[in-house]
């Protein structure tokens, strides 16, 4: 399935009937409100409410706010001091 599917319009959540998110690359359908998870396999959507998995915090934060890191640990940077502040100190 890709972004430009018009099945993406008409598709919803089994469970409260909002809106779905298309993840990349393709394989599964997100529904962030209930934290949701449906599988897309043969490009086919599996929405019956079984299919879907529930999704743990650190990823719904990752789906949530894709290319932005939450946790320092995940973008490699755990233990590292922060780094300077740019701006000149007042004398």
């Amino acid at each position: 399935m890709n972004p430009d599917d018009p099945l993406l319009k008409i598709l919803a959540c089994p469970l409260d009937k909002g809106p779905l998110t298309l993840l990349d690359p393709g394989d599964a359908l997100y529904n962030p409100r209930l934290r949701r998870r449906y599988p897309i396999v043969d490009d086919i959507p599996q929405l019956l409410p079984s299919s879907g998995e529930q999704v743990p915090e650190a990823e719904h934060q990752r789906l949530s706010h894709p290319g932005k890191s939450v946790n320092p640990a995940e973008s490699g940077q755990a233990g590292q001091p922060a780094a300077p502040d740019p701006r000149p100190t007042p004398e």
